[in-house]
């Protein structure tokens, strides 16, 4: 007899070989919007790239490979270098190979090169997360180094703007392409950098761009195979900034000392150490003491990043999520055309767009194309990275909801989003330490209220919620307390994103994001036609 236990059938194939950029109405309009529509083609091709079934696996390859510490080889000599799986070097071949590293600093950079390069950002994120720390991290220390890298490394400046991936352990002058890494924080202080131990002291001269020998320790060394970091010392004059080459320029070794890799819940593919320095060699950027202001600056560009990819991974979860319901039945329909679950997915879907349109008027600013530009920047920049990569867990949680036990699974993409997630609100300071950022700039700032005043009256009178949350905004910025920090900086977050959506978006779309962010006495039900709009706007292609 023909023993049969069941057939296989309503299980949806898994979303694959769809393209990234296309699929998204809200990240293209922006992109056009902000002034980087140059970058179509680009961005298409990259799309269908990343979204390939082949691109999905080296991201999964990645993670199921972690790297491996070598300290030292089969005499005893010491390496202290890492080791990786070969999709971790193609996904980065591609990321330098897209300039997601550099692409705003290029000297013939375009106008809406910043915006460029983020929506690049979004769409490799989607694929794989842990290849964006060294990434970010050269994005962020390339403005500095263009200034203050000292003399004899000015050869490193043409490898840093290359669009070449060299992963050889060589002096950077011997090499096609260059990534840095950073150094910050210490056992005892973490997010508190003022309280490092580690100690600097000159070798000769005292002064910019002169050598140090650093002793100390560092408890997260990001990426300890890039070709130099940044790291902050205690100097005679205060907390300051260095540039420490992993290979010294006549070709021995820094005495930097990788103590193990870190066992994380997320961003396995990444590298993240604790070493030690035993009298290791940096050199002085900018002038002792300044090591505060040289982080702020480095830290927004990273800061950015981290809301940009905490998005990323959000968009990338949505749409598993859709992709299932749009194929998946139950109780005689297709769950996307099921009423409860059309409102899961509408709001979802509502979320991303509020956050895309605001991403994407962050990036227009961090161009710094005036002076309001540079305050709207300073003052949104952590308010973005509070709430977005805050919310993230959740975001990615109801996504694989949606799956059900499929998606709880490994062989699911959500469970390595659902870890990964929550390194971006840790990662460069924590939620506290963002709104407490927030707190600074409008304390000491007051332009920032002037500022917002006037980007908030341009859009007047064509939300009523709007025009309520903006005078209790307007209430509270008169005397902002510590204690209310995450409330004032939420709503800070809500009502940019509103205005963005009051100038660009439908109206209906404007007016859900209002009623969903800022009513707080009612659960939002999004009407059937905004649904379908939304739903349409977000799905594969």
């Amino acid at each position: 007899m023909d023993w049969r236990t069941h057939e296989v059938f309503n299980q949806p194939k898994p979303l694959s070989n769809s393209n990234l950029f296309l699929s998204d109405m809200a990240l293209k309009e922006a992109v056009i919007r902000e002034q980087a529509g140059w970058d179509n083609e680009a961005l298409i091709s990259m799309g269908a790239q990343l979204g390939s079934a082949e691109s999905l696996e080296l991201g999964r390859l990645a993670n199921t490979n972690p790297p491996e510490l070598l300290r030292f080889d089969a005499a005893g000599r010491r390496l202290d270098t890492v080791r990786f799986h070969p999709a971790w070097h193609v996904l980065m071949k591609g990321l330098v190979g897209n300039r997601v590293h550099n692409l705003s600093w290029q000297e013939d950079a375009r106008i809406g090169s910043v915006v460029a390069r983020a929506a690049r950002l979004m769409l490799h994120v989607q694929v794989e997360a842990g290849t964006l720390c060294p990434i970010t991290m050269t994005y962020g220390a390339i403005p500095l180094l263009q200034k203050s890298l000292p003399a004899q490394f000015q050869s490193w400046i043409p490898p840093l703007l290359s669009d070449r991936y060299d992963p050889h352990v060589v002096p950077g002058d011997q090499k096609r392409g260059l990534l840095i890494g950073m150094g910050m924080t210490e056992k005892q202080g973490g997010s508190d950098v003022l309280s490092n131990s580690t100690r600097a002291e000159p070798l000769g001269a005292r002064g910019a761009g002169e050598a140090y020998r650093l002793v100390g320790h560092k408890w997260f060394f990001s990426v300890p195979q890039s070709d130099a970091h940044l790291v902050l010392a205690q100097a005679a004059g205060g907390l300051s900034c260095f540039f420490m080459p992993k290979i010294l320029p006549g070709g021995s070794s820094n005495s930097i000392r990788l103590e193990r890799l870190k066992d994380k819940l997320g961003n396995r593919s990444n590298a993240s150490s604790e070493v030690e320095f035993d009298n290791a060699i940096a050199w002085l950027l900018g002038d002792e003491g300044e090591g505060i202001h040289h982080i702020l600056k480095m830290g927004g560009h990273t800061r950015f990043d981290c809301a940009l990819g905490s998005h990323g991974i959000m968009r990338r979860a949505f749409s598993v999520a859709l992709d299932y319901a749009s194929q998946r039945q139950a109780f005689g329909k297709n769950l996307i055309d099921q009423p409860l679950m059309r409102q899961v997915l509408s709001r979802m879907a509502l979320r991303l767009e509020g956050h895309t349109a605001l991403l994407f008027r962050l990036a227009k600013a961090w161009e710094h194309g005036s002076a309001e530009d540079a305050l709207f920047s300073r003052l949104m920049t952590p308010a973005a990275k509070y709430k977005i990569c805050g919310q993230g867990s959740a975001f990615v949680a109801e996504a694989m909801e949606v799956l059900g036990g499929i998606g709880y699974c490994e062989q699911s993409e959500l469970p390595r989003l659902y870890r990964e997630i929550p390194v971006n609100s840790i990662w460069e300071g924590s939620g506290n330490i963002m709104c407490l950022d927030v707190l600074r700039v409008l304390r000491k700032q007051p332009a920032a209220i002037e500022m917002l005043n006037q980007n908030f009256y341009e859009v007047r009178g064509q939300n009523r919620l709007f025009d309520r949350s903006w005078r209790q905004l307007t209430f509270r910025l008169k005397n902002p307390q510590e204690a209310q920090g995450r409330e004032l900086t939420l709503q800070l977050f809500n009502l940019n994103c509103a205005a963005q959506l009051l100038r660009f978006a439908s109206p209906p779309l404007a007016d859900a994001w209002c009623r969903m962010t800022l009513d707080h006495r009612d659960q939002y039900s999004i009407p059937e036609p905004l649904c379908e709009l939304l739903l349409t706007r977000a799905a594969a292609v």
